[in-house]
């Protein structure tokens, strides 16, 4: 049985590295004296890091990858909401109801790996 480091460094670190720039915003919200704003960014940081520690593929083996990712990509989604109500909301921020197309590619990993599963990647 492989120990497969890289691929748990790959789950972690790559929530982790889509989830930064919602500690750093939350920061510096917080040092503008915007409380609501800083906290409940930090609060959502700290969701998202439970959910990745949660969801990892190797403590639920025979779940679904799309599954797993679910909670943690809804999680995204509602940071991005977050971040455009911080900014004062979507007519500020310039992102129309058409931007969504841009980030439609975040759905890729549901298709491309989303019925694979931990216990299949052992073979």
């Amino acid at each position: 049985m492989k120990k497969r480091t890289g691929e748990k460094i790959g789950w972690i670190g790559g929530w982790l590295g889509g989830f930064i720039w919602v500690f750093i915003l939350a920061v510096i919200l917080l040092l503008q004296k915007r409380m609501a704003e800083g906290i409940s960014g930090m609060a959502l940081g700290v969701m998202a890091g439970f959910l990745i520690s949660f969801t990892a593929p190797w403590k639920h083996p025979r779940s679904a990858y799309w599954r797993l990712m679910l909670p943690v990509f809804l999680v995204f989604i509602g940071a991005v909401a977050w971040a455009l109500w911080a900014f004062g909301g979507v007519e500020k921020s310039g992102f129309g109801r058409w931007n969504i197309f841009w980030i439609s590619p975040l759905l890729i990993p549901f298709f491309s790996m989303g019925k694979r599963r931990w216990e299949e990647g052992d073979n």
